[in-house]
C-alpha cells in the first residue's frame, strides 16, 4: 500500500511517544519505509530500540553519530522522504523549527525536507495556550507545515484541556492524506452520496433500507486523498465522517435531493452511491399512530423526486456523473437501461444476492459499466473498489 515510500516520524520528549510506537507498526504493515528521529529527551520516554525493531531501521538521534548509513545523514535521509510527521511535538521543539534553530538530528534533518511536514503539538494545557507557543504554531502554519489540532481530555498531568495528542488512526489519516495516492484529482470538485434515506411515518416509525453507507464514504475518502474537494451528502449511518471531507447530513429522500441538486453545479464529478428511497409516505402523522384492535392498516406511498434524472437531464458540460444499481435480478440488463435512462456517464453495478457484495459488507463485487465498456471486478475492499471507479473517471475525464 505505501510501497517505495519514505515516511520520517520525529520524536520528541512527551509522555505521549509511546502512541508512536503503535503508529510505526501500523506503517509497517503497511509496507513504508519508516525512519525515526528522536530528540535527546524522548528517549526517556520510550527506548529507540523499540522503533529500530519495529522499523528495521536504526532510530537516529546524534547528529554527530558516526555509526551511519548515509554520507551526510540527515541531508541524505530528508532527500527521501516523502513525509514528516513530528509527533509528539513539545513546546521546545515547536519553538525551535518555528525559528529555525537546528541543533539535533531531528531539527536539522526536518529543515532539510522539501516535502510535507506534519506537526502533532502535546503538552500541558497551560503550555499550549501559552501565546508564545501559539504563536509559534502559526508560524509554522505560515511556513506552510500542517498543524493537527491537539484533542481535548484528560492529561498525563490530570489537567483537562486541549493539549492531548490524537490517536494514532488520526496520525495515521493525515499520512494517507498526504502519500498514499497521486493528486490527480487536485482542483476538482466531486460531490459524493452515500447511505440510506429515512422516510418518516410518524414521529417514532421510518421507511428505510439496510445501506450502512460503507461504499459511499470510502469512496469520499479516496478522492479527498487524490486532492479532489469533497462534498459527502450522507443519510443516517453509524460512520465517523472523514477527515478532509466537507460532510452534509440529512435524513430523508427530499432533504437528499434538496442538498444534491444545490451544489450540482459547482461539481466536476458527481458519484450517487447512496441508497435513495423510491417511494415516501404522503402523508407523515404529527402523533405516533396508535395500533386498533382489529383490522389490517395501508399506508399510501408517493414517488420521491429522482435525483439521478434530475443530475442526467441538467448534466453540464465536461461533468462527470456516476451512478450506482443494486439488483438481485438481471443486473447487466436492468443496469445499462439505467445509464441510458438516466442521461449519465457510469454506472457502477452490483448484485445484492452475491456473496461478498451489497449492503453492510466490508468487500464488494462490483461491475463499471459505460457507453463504451462493461468491466467486471473481482472482489476486493470497498476501499480498492473506490480507487478502481475513481481510476476508470480519471481516465475518462483526461
Amino acid at each position: 500500500m505505501l510501497k517505495g515510500k519514505t515516511v520520517v516520524l520525529g520524536v520528541t520528549g512527551s509522555i505521549a511517544a509511546y502512541k508512536i510506537a503503535n503508529l510505526a507498526s501500523m506503517l509497517s504493515k503497511l509496507h513504508a519505509d519508516i525512519h525515526v528521529l528522536m530528540t535527546q529527551n524522548a528517549t526517556n520516554f520510550i527506548n529507540p530500540i523499540t522503533f529500530e525493531t519495529l522499523t528495521g531501521n536504526k532510530c537516529l538521534i546524534d547528529t554527530f553519530d558516526r555509526n551511519f548509513q548515509f554520507n551526510v545523514e540527515h541531508v541524505s535521509l530528508a532527500k527521501k522522504a516523502d513525509v514528516v510527521l513530528i509527533a509528539p511535538a513539545s513546546a521546545n521543539v515547536i519553538g525551535k523549527l518555528a525559528n529555525g534553530i537546528a541543533d539535533d538530528m531531528l531539527t536539522t534533518t526536518v529543515m532539510a525536507c522539501k516535502c510535507k511536514k506534519i506537526i502533532s503539538p502535546a503538552m500541558n494545557t497551560n503550555m499550549y495556550e501559552n501565546p508564545i507557543v501559539q504563536d509559534n504554531i502559526a508560524k509554522l502554519k505560515r511556513f506552510g507545515m500542517q498543524v493537527i489540532e491537539p484533542d481535548v481530555g484528560l492529561l498525563a498531568c490530570k489537567d483537562v484541556g486541549a493539549g492531548k495528542m490524537p490517536s494514532e488512526d488520526t496520525l495515521l489519516d493525515f499520512i494517507l492524506q498526504e502519500i498514499l495516492f497521486e493528486k490527480d484529482l487536485t482542483g476538482k470538485n466531486v460531490l459524493v452520496t452515500a447511505g440510506p434515506t429515512m422516510e418518516a411515518i410518524d414521529p417514532v416509525r421510518f421507511i428505510s433500507n439496510h445501506s450502512t453507507g460503507k461504499m459511499g464514504y470510502a469512496v469520499a475518502k479516496t478522492a479527498a486523498r487524490r486532492g479532489a474537494k469533497v462534498t459527502l451528502v450522507s443519510g443516517p449511518v453509524n460512520l465517523l465522517p472523514p477527515r478532509f471531507v466537507e460532510t452534509v447530513q440529512i435524513e430523508s429522500a427530499a432533504q437528499m435531493y434538496e442538498e444534491v441538486i444545490k451544489r450540482a453545479d459547482e461539481q466536476d464529478i458527481i458519484i450517487k452511491a447512496a441508497a435513495v428511497a423510491d417511494y415516501t409516505p404522503e402523508n407523515t402523522a404529527d402523533e405516533k399512530i396508535k395500533k386498533k384492535d382489529g383490522g389490517e392498516m395501508s399506508i399510501p406511498l408517493k414517488r420521491t423526486k429522482d435525483i439521478l434524472k434530475t443530475l442526467g437531464e441538467n448534466k453540464k458540460e465536461n461533468q462527470f456523473i456516476c451512478g450506482f444499481s443494486m439488483e438481485t435480478q438481471n443486473m447487466l440488463e436492468n443496469s445499462k437501461k439505467k445509464l441510458e435512462k438516466k442521461n449519465v456517464d457510469m454506472i457502477v453495478a452490483n448484485n445484492l444476492k452475491v456473496a461478498g457484495a451489497g449492503f453492510g459488507t466490508d468487500t464488494n463485487i462490483v461491475t463499471l459499466i459505460t457507453k463504451d465498456e462493461v468491466r467486471k471486478l473481482p472482489q476486493m475492499s470497498k476501499e480498492d473498489v473506490a480507487a478502481a471507479i475513481l481510476d476508470e473517471i480519471v481516465e475518462k475525464i483526461y
